[in-house]
């Protein structure tokens, strides 16, 4: 009886390394796992009329994507069934022929030009179904494709607050899944299509041939069909509930090899703790496939004995009305035929339909994901920004995040002037990198006012804000391409032939400015070298390598407002004094200098510092100046330079060794002796 009844989705065991890693079953937060109740038709009709719903999307990919190769599609996909009609009303004149009166050899012979195109049939059929494959296989392709830019084009345009926004970002991961499940759509509603038409094929064949043909092909192929959608069920439900488990031990999996944690892999030990409880889940999990094996064997098994039984009734059936004259021999063995085929047409239409649905709830992910990306997409057009900066200004500015209650931004009000290098300090926490994101126009205040040379922020083009700022922070993107992209990336655009030899210069030139133009010299293929050590043949650079090839970065790019957040983190002494110096050095009549960072060596030559707390601007003035105020800026610069000018500490005498002889080892270092903590 169990297996009769509606599969339900089951609560998953909870491994013991489950609940040593992850504090118990671990629930994987992404929006696809929202799938957990989603609804499954429980009947054949109820999911045939719920596909025209599931598959419009992919349809309209398709359709936009490439409509040759769908009408294509369509049309061999119908020319298939019809071929299969045909055919079976060729072989019933076949065998009406071969079982008439007269000599097998005088039948034969007679058969012969129903033979003829019977073979013309099958190979129209053969023809039609290569011409499906053909179109289906570069159909498939083309809408993953199109779903993939959809999917990234949307990403792309949306604003930052978006991709801050946990929803959002949950609704983001669920989509990714929505392109691959495009092109299966594809795939899936080909079969369906050829499985829905050579069974309305067969079936009109069958009514032609008898009314009671019909009926009997539904009783044997319904058991099947019935299996063949439970099934599908139960494997749903599994994948769902057990997903968060199994990407948890493939989590441990990555890594056990991953580039990253392969030091403390080996050193620490890490390596066997892990692969021990790698072991540990994928065994809980095979459990899992263990149940599901054995309930599907037993419905298939149940399925197979309930088709056999309504296939004995009707061959029963068959038998009576031969032997009553209701039907000839040449009938009865198209019917049997036919049945068979209409009941392999049937249960293949069943498992094609309920894939459709389960990749349906992916691509309308997609979906839900693009409408929701359309309407929080950064807005296009506005006020044009004049060409020569002048001046940055804010004015009681505002800014909270969603998710906090204490605003990141306070009443700020601070200027920017062109030609000029302006610090902003502050201990973490203080709002420094909002600010940032405000300046850079990625996202807008709450209140107050953010103007380029008086014009409003939120009324301008941001596309034009964009195009006049420069990023340089301290966790800056490495670019897995060549030596020379990384820097021209800073500015991308088209190409041309006459273009290419100016921009060459440029990279070179920025190279230069920054340094990284030594780094170059020594790399294998120099500005062609690949810096993604994952591939073969690339190279990869050191933190401080890195800085300087964004700088250099940053040198191309000739923006208005030049951001730069703790750029000198990865660098030697030697090299910081030259950093910031030529970060200065990037300052011009129509360009400023934003500069982040805790290096109070680095702001003291800043024309105006500002100093935040808690949100807040608590101090300016130039460094002299903040000096002499005594304030928050002032504690600072004298707690970093004590830092340089302290003497380590003298070592006391080692303890005496213990009564075992070997010394004993500190598991944690003692308070310090001003009572702050030691990190």
């Amino acid at each position: 009886m169990r297996l009769l009844k509606r599969p339900t989705a089951l609560q998953p065991a909870v491994s013991a390394s489950e609940r040593r890693l992850f504090g118990g079953p671990l629930r994987y937060d992404a929006g696809w796992s929202n799938h957990d109740y989603a609804r499954l038709e429980g009947r054949l009709l109820s999911t045939l009329r719920s596909m025209p719903r599931m598959v419009a999307g992919t349809l309209r990919l398709a359709w936009d994507t490439d409509r040759p190769a769908l009408l294509t599609v369509a049309a061999a996909e119908a020319g298939q069934g019809v071929t299969s009609a045909v055919g079976l009303l060729v072989l019933s004149e076949v065998l009406r022929t071969l079982l008439g009166a007269g000599t097998p050899a005088e039948g034969l012979h007679a058969a012969v030009p129903a033979l003829a195109a019977g073979a013309l049939v099958a190979v129209l059929g053969a023809v039609l179904a290569s011409r499906s494959t053909a179109a289906a296989g570069r159909l498939e392709p083309k809408v993953e494709r199109a779903a993939y830019e959809q999917y990234l084009k949307a990403a792309v345009e949306v604003e930052l607050e978006a991709i801050e926004d946990g929803e959002f970002r949950r609704l983001l991961d669920s989509a990714q899944w929505g392109p691959p499940s495009a092109r299966r759509t594809v795939g899936a509603c080909v079969a369906t299509l050829g499985g829905i038409i050579s069974l309305v094929a067969t079936a009109g064949v069958l009514t032609v041939l008898h009314p009671l043909l019909l009926p009997m092909l539904l009783l044997i192929a319904a058991p099947r069909g019935w299996g063949a959608m439970r099934v599908a069920q139960r494997r749903y439900l599994s994948v769902i509930t057990w997903v968060e488990h199994v990407r948890a031990a493939r989590l441990i999996g990555q890594l056990l090899i991953s580039r990253t944690s392969a030091p403390e892999v080996r050193v620490h030990g890490v390596g066997r703790y892990l692969l021990g409880h790698y072991r540990n889940m994928a065994e809980v999990a095979e459990t899992e496939a263990t149940r599901l094996a054995k309930d599907k064997a037993a419905t298939e098994l149940l399925a197979a004995a309930l088709s056999g039984a309504a296939a004995l009734v009707t061959y029963g059936a068959m038998v009576a009305l031969i032997v009553t004259g209701r039907m000839d021999l040449a009938v009865a063995g198209t019917a049997v035929i036919a049945v068979r085929t209409g009941s392999a047409s049937l249960g293949a239409l069943v498992a094609t339909t309920n894939t459709l649905h389960e990749e349906s709830l992916y691509v309308r992910d997609l979906e839900r994901f693009v409408a929701e990306a359309g309407r929080r997409a950064i807005p296009d057009g506005g006020l044009p920004l004049p060409e020569r900066l002048g001046t940055v200004r804010l004015e009681d500015v505002r800014f909270s995040y969603p998710d906090r209650d204490e605003p990141a931004l306070d009443g700020v009000s601070l200027t920017i002037e062109a030609g000029t290098v302006v610090a902003l300090v502050g201990e973490n926490g203080s709002g420094k990198s909002t600010l940032v994101k405000l300046l850079a126009g990625l996202h807008l205040p709450d209140s107050g006012s953010l103007t380029w040379d008086g014009v409003e922020v939120r009324d301008a083009d941001r596309e034009q804000v964009f195009d006049r700022v420069a990023l340089l922070t301290q966790d800056f993107e490495r670019w897995p391409v060549t030596a020379r992209t990384n820097i021209a990336i800073g500015r991308p655009g088209a190409e041309g032939d006459e273009e290419s030899v100016e921009r060459a210069a440029e990279v070179v030139a920025a190279a230069r400015y920054a340094g990284a133009d030594r780094v170059v010299e020594k790399l294998p293929h120099g500005y062609e070298t690949l810096l993604a050590r994952v591939f073969r043949g690339a190279s990869e650079l050191s933190g401080g390598q890195w800085q300087k090839f964004g700088l250099a970065r940053t040198r191309f790019r000739d923006a208005r407002v030049i951001v730069v957040d703790e750029p000198t983190s990865a660098l030697d002494p030697e090299a910081e004094i030259a950093a910031f110096d030529s970060i200065r050095g990037l300052t011009g009549p129509q360009r400023a200098v934003v500069l982040v960072t805790h290096r109070m060596s680095g702001v003291r030559y800043a024309d105006v510092i500002y100093v935040l707390h808690e949100g807040r601007l608590v101090e300016q003035g130039g460094h002299e100046e903040l000096l002499a105020l005594g304030g928050r800026y002032a504690s600072m610069f004298r707690m970093q330079a004590e830092q340089f000018a302290q003497q380590p500490p003298t070592l006391s005498p080692s303890p005496s060794p213990s009564p075992s002889g070997a010394s004993p080892i500190p598991r944690q270092a003692g308070a310090s002796p001003n009572g702050t903590s030691v990190t």
